[in-house]
């Protein structure tokens, strides 16, 4: 089958103007449509916040609207949205990868909109009692999807169907449907079509011109409010004219009203800045990307590296991390990593002329081996920095030392006690912590540090500020400063704990730089205070501690820790859960609570930090499965099966919902008993409601989903890696065509080129090889071309009008 993917990557950096010559407190949410799916942390008292997070994410549904809405914190009253950015889904495209300044534009009911409608229309010509000829419009309205909730609840929502023309509004109204985000209204409404004055009978009947023209289908969404107003849900205008004789069946997105979201005072609400990043991947089966895949993995083994698909993939992209994110997942999930690293490590070390400056650039092997600690050491980040980086958060001490930053009352004696604390702890976490190193970082390091080691024979030291330059400055320090980029706080830290978090970050950089803390280095720091601050480490014990876990972490031994290890602590969040009806009182509502989930159990606690009320250790977990909205009227649900009755749980968006089935998913893949066909709806008032079975323990009516992630700790689909990389080929043919062109003048020539050209700067050590990968490429990337080619005329060919 066929998968769409859509991905977007989002950085709200601030906003500015927001309520001129008034300091309030600002949150801003990301809506997929009208549901929230991330809100930043609350900055306050402010005019102009600064947010500065960033999200990642894959978009589990269609929608229409990318929005962002700035809100007025209120502590007594409902929070005040100020005003809103929204991006249609075909104009992201136009803003990712640029820095964007949006202006805010007013919320008002009748531009926020939400779902589809499937609607059938027909013509019908009929005779009338006195012989003469009419036509009648059918509407059938079927169902909606996807409708918004309504103040945290399903909507009851109902539909107005209107024939509307220059002198005519004919209006009817299905039946209003209880609590649901999905009413099925399968109703039908007949309209008498006008016909001008100038109509003559024809013994074959066609609708005037003008009067068609002026003729259209309305259907408006509304919720009843019951005493309250009505609220709008959006509508959609389908002219009769494009009906003619024909009848057809399709589904429309909901718009918003014509009015909807005009005003005159847009100027006076500020503005928004973010950096959107959004992809969108068509994934063929996978016997498509057989060609593409294997000239990609034979990288690590083409003579010279220089000459493999790979290498060349990054010399062609603008922005090498475009290269690198596919490339480094892809090349993990088929074993094929280190090898590369490998190569790639030995190509930059030939230009690399002092011992001092080694994987110091933004090279294509720093920027390989930075992502591979990001993908494969997020637990292991977790499970050494997360206590004490919680710790500096959530009980900050005061750890100012520059002179010219100090305020007023502050000890700088106190202040540096307090940093040496904090230091003294990371520090002392990192270099204990060389046992819970995964082993593809151990070898990594192991090759980095051997090449080092033979390229600088002479140095003793290189050996291991090969290793250093990678985990010690790129890897843990980066994630002392950023503690939320690694998901090891919610948020990013406000200003007082960021400029903590930064010192520190520093003192690991020094301490773990091999041979840093000799005198001749300390009298390098720019700031005197920093030097003054360092004098006071140096004791051999640190020089010791870092030498020992740098050869620990460089080691091929074997670092997996051992059966009493502490558990992997996967994710964690606040839901809700339905009572599962253990005891004969107990109601069965749902309910908040704190869910917990851990590589070996999963619980739910009433709130964060105290004891679990349940817990299903992870081998008793037998399936993870969505569950019906029809089931409870709610969204968003989700069950997860064990010895005892289902837990069924609520997320707060689909996201979420999704995050938590993948996560569950693949810390479960290995159970022995997971079951292979389930119930996806509830069972209640004594029968299934999917497949009305009474007993309730019925085998499943649908089978479970397959195809769960291999990997706990890597989630990587080879074949969306595949689709991305082929994209990037696509979108740079003309360099690689241009680049062909160079390797068979120079083979020709024999020598390179004496003009320079725009093609200068890339690595072209053997054109032979190189031409030959390059000629592969292009007939691969030609080839797939065409099979996205009849894809995407297949599905513009079974469009209809008014489709999504």
């Amino acid at each position: 089958s066929i998968l769409s993917l859509l991905f977007v990557c989002l950085f709200i950096d601030d906003a500015k103007h927001l309520v001129p010559n008034k300091m309030r407190d600002f949150f801003c949410t990301i809506n997929l449509d009208q549901e929230e799916v991330f809100r930043t942390q609350l900055v306050e008292k402010s005019s102009s916040p600064y947010f500065g997070e960033e999200f990642y994410f894959e978009i589990p549904r269609t929608f229409q609207w990318l929005s962002f809405y700035i809100y007025d914190k209120s502590v007594l009253q409902k929070d005040l949205r100020i005003g809103k950015v929204s991006i249609k889904k075909e104009d992201l495209c136009n803003y990712t990868g640029k820095e964007n300044w949006f202006m805010l534009q007013p919320v008002d009911s009748n531009s926020e909109v939400q779902g589809k409608v499937h609607l059938e229309l027909k013509l019908n010509e009929l005779i009338t009692d006195n012989g003469s000829v009419c036509q009648q419009l059918v509407v059938h309205i079927k169902e909606c999807h996807g409708l918004p909730l309504i103040n945290g609840q399903n909507c009851d929502p109902y539909a107005t169907v209107s024939l509307v023309g220059p002198s005519r509004n004919d209006q009817k109204k299905t039946k209003v449907k209880k609590k649901t985000s999905n009413p099925q209204f399968n109703e039908t409404f007949y309209f008498e079509v006008t016909r001008s004055s100038s109509y003559t009978k024809k013994s074959q009947f066609q609708v005037e011109e003008e009067d068609i023209e002026k003729l259209e289908v309305r259907v408006d969404l509304w919720n009843n409010g019951n005493l309250v107003q009505d609220v709008f849900l959006g509508e959609i205008k389908v002219p009769v004219k494009v009906l003619r004789n024909d009848s057809f069946q399709a589904w429309y997105l909901l718009q918003p009203r014509e009015n909807g979201n005009k005003s005159s005072k847009t100027d006076d609400l500020g503005s928004l800045r973010l950096n959107i990043c959004y992809t969108e991947d068509c994934v063929l089966p996978s016997e498509y990307y057989t060609s593409l895949r294997n000239l990609l993995l034979k990288s690590p083994d083409v003579q010279p590296i220089s000459a493999s698909a790979a290498y060349i993939l990054s010399e062609v992209c603008r922005d090498k991390y475009d290269a690198v994110l596919p490339l480094v997942r892809l090349l993990l999930h088929h074993h094929k990593l280190v090898p590369f690293v490998a190569a790639v490590a030995e190509l930059d070390l030939k230009d690399t002329q002092e011992a001092n400056t080694i994987f110091r650039g933004n090279s294509l092997v720093t920027r390989c081996v930075d992502e591979m600690m990001k993908i494969v050491g997020k637990h292991y980040l977790k499970v050494t920095l997360k206590p004490v980086i919680d710790e500096i958060c959530e009980s900050p001490k005061p750890c100012e030392i520059d002179p010219i930053k100090l305020r007023e009352g502050d000890n700088v004696e106190i202040n540096m006690e307090n940093l040496r604390y904090y230091v003294d702890k990371v520090f002392r976490e990192i270099v204990r912590s060389s046992i819970s190193c995964p082993t593809l970082m151990c070898d990594v390091f192991y090759s980095l540090r051997h090449l080092a080691a033979k390229r600088f024979p002479n140095d003793p030291h290189v050996q291991y500020s090969a290793v250093s330059s990678f985990v010690f400055l790129r890897f843990f320090a980066v994630a002392v400063v950023s503690p939320h980029t690694f998901h090891l706080r919610p948020h990013h830290p406000d200003a007082q704990t960021s400029r903590t978090l930064t010192l520190i970050s520093k003192a690991i950089q020094t301490l773990g730089s091999w041979g840093s803390l000799t005198k001749s280095k300390l009298s390098s720091f720019k700031e005197t205070f920093m030097c003054e601050f360092f004098k006071t480490f140096q004791e051999e014990k640190f020089t010791e501690s870092v030498k020992k876990f740098l050869d620990d972490v460089s080691s091929t031994e074997s670092k997996e820790p051992s059966g009493l290890s502490e558990p992997v602590h996967l994710k964690e969040g606040e839901m809700y859960k339905r009572a599962q009806g253990r005891t004969r009182i107990g109601k069965k509502n749902f309910k908040k609570r704190w869910f917990c989930l851990t590589s070996r159990e999963f619980t739910y606690h009433k709130q964060q930090d105290k004891e679990p009320i349940f817990t299903i250790p992870i081998k008793n977990i037998l399936a993870v499965e969505k569950l019906d909205e029809s089931s409870f009227n709610k969204k968003n649900m989700f069950q997860v099966l064990h010895g005892e009755k289902p837990l069924y749980i609520q997320a707060n968006n689909c996201v979420e919902a999704s995050e938590w089935i993948e996560a569950l998913c693949r810390v479960t893949r290995c159970n022995q008993k997971r079951l292979s066909f389930y119930h996806p709806s509830a069972f209640l008032n004594g029968n299934w409601l999917c497949c009305k079975a009474t007993i309730e323990s019925t085998v499943g009516c649908a089978r479970c989903t397959a195809d769960v992630p291999a990997d706990t700790q890597i989630e990587i689909d080879g074949d969306r890696e595949t689709e991305r990389i082929y994209s990037l080929f696509t979108i740079n043919m003309s360099k690689l065509q241009k680049l062909e062109e160079a390797c068979g003048s120079i083979a020709v020539y024999q020598g390179p080129r004496k003009e320079p050209d725009d093609y200068s700067n890339f690595t072209i050590e053997d054109s032979v090889a190189t031409f030959h990968t390059l000629k592969q490429i292009i007939d691969i990337v030609e080839k797939l071309n065409e099979s996205h080619e009849k894809y995407r005329k297949k599905r513009s060919s079974s469009a209809k009008y008014g489709s999504e």
